[in-house]
């Protein structure tokens, strides 16, 4: 999977009071992701994208389109993702 690719995926971050909590507390971020992406795509674009490696992803679809739930090894690397994404 190239850059160009993994940004089709990818979409944007999912920003609320309950996602900026999950980073704190179980050290996840949410991403809205395109409506046909898989687990294991969805892994990899976050790879590529964030030169961090996800532990497990979680999905569900909402009215906002389909989110992504990535957890990451360490609440640290939660928080410096998501200050490098601008959620913080």
């Amino acid at each position: 999977m190239n850059p160009e690719e993994a940004i089709q995926i990818v979409l944007k971050p999912y920003i609320t009071e309950k996602t900026f909590a999950l980073v704190e507390k179980e050290s996840r971020i949410c991403f809205i992701v395109k409506e046909t992406a898989t687990k294991p795509k969805i892994m990899e674009a976050v790879k590529i994208l964030y030169n961090e490696d996800p532990i497990t992803v979680n999905t569900c679809r909402s009215v906002y389109g389909k989110k992504a739930f990535v957890k990451f090894q360490s609440i640290d690397k939660a928080r410096d993702l998501a200050t490098k994404i601008g959620m913080l």
